[in-house]
């Protein structure tokens, strides 16, 4: 199935921040310029059709306004999807026991202090 060059792109980022997990939305994402970083652009929100109010998708356009790009390092990224539609963006807690862990680096030889 191809696109036709109308139709805009909805991208679903996933990433971890301060022990919560984001979900956000937008119609751009790339490599950066900046050495280990997602750039995401174009943050998209959910249209107002439903009388409730998701408290975390207003704290999300809270974080997020006013911001024209967004700097996510990779190691933060757990999944960029490209949707149909733009969903509800989300803020939610990290499991205390989740599987996927940060990969350690190690320190480099002979740059620690002399002793």
């Amino acid at each position: 199935m191809t696109k036709r060059k109308s139709e805009t792109r909805v991208y679903k980022v996933i990433f971890t921040n301060q022990g919560q997990v984001f979900e956000i939305y937008a119609a751009s994402v790339a490599q950066g310029e900046m050495f280990g970083f997602i750039e995401v652009e174009q943050l998209l929100f959910g249209e107002r059709s439903q009388l409730i109010v998701d408290s975390s998708q207003e704290r999300l356009k809270t974080e997020f306004a006013g911001v024209k790009r967004v700097f996510i390092p990779m190691h933060a990224v757990v999944r960029i999807d490209e949707v149909e539609k733009c969903g509800a963006a989300r803020i939610s807690a990290s499991e205390s026991a989740s599987v996927v862990k940060a990969f350690p680096v190690p320190a480099p030889v002979g740059k620690g202090p002399a002793h």
